[in-house]
């Protein structure tokens, strides 16, 4: 869905709304996930206590029961959210393009612990007691005390002395941060003056009916819209035909995954476990049929109320989701719903009572018969056939660290620690080498200067890195080191840092904290790094000096098709006593059966190995499921031509020894879905039952010719990861 970026004031504008509704939803997360930790600690303090006391068991299974019960509320929750869509759209305040001209509310000056003066020393606490009056007549027993009196007013003194210039500091300190905010706020209010001037330009366009203006105004109308359940994209492209007054826009709509597979979920006493109870397949199909009728008629809602001026005459709407072209086994995007809708039969409707798929095939609107298995309608008309310009917002628009500007990337590293509350400073200009960015933080007890370096690569970090890094903050007498990379760390690194103040944040780590803060930002996927492999050639690296040092990239069939092969290792959550299961995924790159080099170990210290060929993914739960999954994507064309054997295999987690015998883990399975060059079973099931060891090698992929064929093992090795690291001839210390 190619289309040109919406740049305006307006589309500034709809990319900060997008960026508070990220933070906000993050925000939710985080207080949802620690909700849940809380309730989990609660079930494992009763699960304990119950042991052999019989009213302790009845209140830890009611609890059980009531977590069940829990669960099932949030299940029910989500449907009611789901068919309630249509409806809390028109709820909210329609858009209206005055809201644009109002100067954005800045959070009031907060000192923090730099705001609370520096306590005084008490001089009654340097009293020295006087000797009685027998003692007081012994002259060496008066001198003494006077002796006594004399250290303790030149404590108070030097104590004193030493507060006033700590409150001094402070004061200074204080005054220095409120300047540097008042600056702040006189920014913020000269960019409102700006953009409030461009607003009013834009708007004078808009009502002249400038194409360019309307098209920008709508696309940012729409990307902007709040409200909608968490998960729904926010992609669009949008076209503008000036003669016949019409919009034409491409929506992305959510995938039938929206819809909760689990009806409800209930408490197995006998096993201790929770139970999911399936949800009717009909009833899923038709749930999703109505999100995507319901999305349809909010997002013409929006348009047509946001559109105060009557610029429009009729919108053309086409839903599209992303998924697998069955004829070319690429994703594409699936067009499941489309409708033309002309203003003035729009306007009569009363949306609040109407049947939203009804009314949607009402208005002329096509929907997919069956949305779930992805079979198409075909779009009344697309924005690309319009003429002019097409805009576009979210989505894969979003910029590839690999390919943003170095200065632009420790840009973004520094509004990254500023929003974490960091007083930020970056040097790209300065030339203060060996530092990217300066944070400081402002707490007077704990804080202080924080060096971070930002490195743009795409293989693995050298622990050379790592160690420059430790001697810049000894240099800058920071109190810590971080080292921000596009790409990942070895265990050598890792090794290194142990009991440093360093630390190491890898590619998807950095994605997820830009995700937390509303930032934007992937690892490749897409843009000239995917338009160069495509062509044959390879996106140069960022390197220390800048340059490009990866080695020109392999040609072939499997280059000229790079879809991933992907792993899914999936396992129950919880034993059957209840006590939660984590599993350590990892991969080996090996010739002649042991691992090129350590950097060729993929695990959760190193999620990628030095080529970028094979990418572990983090750990989630599957939604509305007790299930965890990992996810492996092997980029089998890159991997090196002296590389005969991909290893995988999984571990139970070691922080707290003993480590979980894998006999307790159910459900432990693997989904495979191969890309081009790679064969083998799709679907396989690991036998643990009884298996007293803490790892086992789930498969290995080898070379067959031009290919790679996986084959499943199910072999037990002891020792969990490090186990599996000697295997494979890592250096395990």
């Amino acid at each position: 869905m190619a289309g040109r970026r919406n740049d305006g004031v307006l589309a500034v504008w709809a990319e900060t709304q997008r960026q508070e509704q990220r933070r906000e939803e993050a925000r939710w997360r985080a207080q949802a996930a620690e909700q849940r930790r809380r309730e989990r600690e609660e079930r494992e303090a009763q699960r304990a206590a119950a042991r052999g006391e019989r009213e302790a068991l009845r209140a830890y299974q009611q609890s059980r029961e009531a977590e069940a019960a829990r669960q099932t509320a949030e299940l029910d929750g989500r449907v009611e959210e789901l068919r309630g869509l249509l409806a809390a759209g028109l709820g909210r305040a329609a858009f209206s393009p005055q809201a644009l001209l109002a100067p954005r509310a800045l959070p009031p000056f907060e000192p923090g612990r730099l705001g609370e003066a520096v306590p005084m020393p008490d001089q009654a606490r340097y009293q020295v007691p006087p000797p009685d009056p027998a003692q007081a007549r012994n002259p060496a027993v008066w001198r003494q005390y006077e002796q006594y009196v004399a250290q303790a007013r030149a404590r108070f003194e030097q104590d004193w002395y030493a507060a006033q210039a700590a409150e001094a500091d402070r004061q200074r300190r204080l005054a220095e941060y409120h300047r540097q905010y008042l600056d702040w706020v006189a920014q913020h209010r000269r960019q409102d003056e700006e953009r409030a001037y461009r607003t009013q330009e834009l708007l004078r366009r808009l009502r002249s009916g400038e194409p360019e203006a309307v098209q920008e105004y709508f696309t940012a109308v729409l990307y902007a819209s709040a409200g909608w359940p968490e998960g729904f994209p926010h992609r669009l492209v949008a076209a503008w035909e000036a003669s016949t007054r019409q919009l034409v826009v491409n929506w992305e709509l959510p995938g039938a995954d929206v819809v909760p597979a689990a009806a409800r979920v209930r408490y197995v006493k006998t096993d201790d476990r929770e139970a999911e109870v399936a949800r009717p397949a009909t009833e899923r199909k038709a749930l999703y049929r109505e999100v995507l009728a319901q999305s349809a008629l909010r997002v013409v809602t929006e348009l047509f109320r946001a559109d105060a001026d009557g610029q429009l005459a009729s919108v053309v709407l086409n839903g599209f989701v992303r998924g697998i072209d069955p004829a070319t086994g690429r994703e594409a995007e699936r067009f499941l719903s489309t409708v033309t809708v002309d203003r003035p039969e729009f306007a009569g409707l009363a949306l609040d009572r109407v049947a939203a798929v009804e009314c949607f095939q009402g208005l002329g609107g096509v929907l997919s018969a069956r949305p779930e298995r992805l079979d198409e309608v075909r779009p009344d008309r697309l924005p690309e056939t319009v003429g002019g310009s097409v805009a576009g917002q979210g989505g894969e628009d979003e910029p590839d660290l690999f390919e943003m500007d170095p200065i632009e990337f420790e840009e973004l590293i520094a509004e990254l620690f500023r929003l974490r509350g960091f007083r930020v400073m970056t040097t790209a200009r300065s030339g203060d080498a060996g530092v990217d960015v300066v944070a400081e933080d402002l707490d007077p007890v704990t804080g202080g200067r924080i060096v971070i370096q930002a490195k743009r690569y795409r293989s693995t970090v050298s622990p050379t890195a790592v160690r420059d890094l430790d001697s810049t903050v000894r240099h800058h007498g920071a109190i810590k080191g971080i080292l921000v990379t596009t790409a990942g760390f070895g265990p050598g690194s890792y090794d290194y840092i142990r009991n440093k103040p360093l630390t190491l944040v890898s590619g998807p780590e950095l994605v997820e904290l830009l995700a937390e803060q509303g930032l934007r930002g992937r690892l490749g996927g897409g843009g000239a790094g995917a338009a160069a492999r495509a062509n044959g050639g390879a996106a140069s690296d960022s390197s220390p000096d800048g340059a490009g040092d990866r080695p020109a990239a392999r040609t072939g069939d499997a280059e000229a098709d790079d879809r991933p092969t992907t792993l899914r290792l999936s396992w129950q959550s919880r034993t059957a006593g209840g006590d939660a299961v984590e599993l350590d995924v990892s991969a080996f790159l090996c010739a002649a059966g042991r691992v090129v080099s350590d950097e060729h170990f993929v695990f959760f210290n190193n999620p990628q190995d030095p080529d970028g060929a094979i990418r572990l993914h983090p750990t989630r739960s599957k939604p509305g499921e007790p299930v965890r999954e990992a996810e492996l994507s092997l980029h089998l064309g890159r991997v090196a031509a002296h590389v005969d054997e991909v290893a995988v295999a999984v571990s139970t987690e070691e922080e707290e020894p003993p480590a979980l015998p894998l006999g307790y883990v159910h459900g432990l399975a693997l989904a495979a879905e191969f890309g081009p060059g790679a064969a083998g079973p799709e679907r396989w099931a690991a036998a643990t039952a009884g298996v007293p060891d803490t790892a086992l090698v789930v498969g290995s992929f080898h070379r067959t010719g031009g290919g790679w064929q996986f084959t499943p093992a199910g072999a037990a090795v002891a020792g969990g990861l490090a186990g599996l690291a000697q295997r494979w001839g890592v250096a395990v210390e």
